[in-house]
């Protein structure tokens, strides 16, 4: 993968659970306009990576790591959770199965 998958990934975690956050924040005490700001950016990650030409299963399988790891730190740095070991377990699990469809062709 080039530098421009992954920033293009990266971007497309962080439209994603931002959009989330907005929605969140919107249905918890916000307004109905803070919920469509929300949806209007969850529907820009849809478009950004769908735009691109890719093998829609290896990418999008790559994509939930990112998203994985972006939904952890926004809990963490955003919410201010208490992520539990568990979940950064699962985290190492999730992203070694993303490397698995990344590099698993090559072995």
């Amino acid at each position: 993968m080039t530098i421009y998958i992954w920033v293009i990934l990266i971007g497309a975690s962080i439209l994603e659970v931002g959009g989330d956050v907005v929605i969140r924040k919107g249905l918890r005490g916000g307004s109905l306009i803070t919920i469509i700001i929300g949806c209007i950016v969850v529907s820009c990650y849809g478009i950004v990576v769908n735009i691109m030409k890719w093998d829609f299963s290896k990418i999008f399988g790559i994509y939930v790591a990112f998203f994985a790891l972006v939904s952890i730190l926004f809990g963490q740095f955003i919410f201010k959770e208490t992520i539990p070991p568990s979940t950064w377990i699962g985290l190492f699990v999730i992203i070694c199965g993303a490397m698995i469809i990344q590099f698993g062709s090559n072995i």
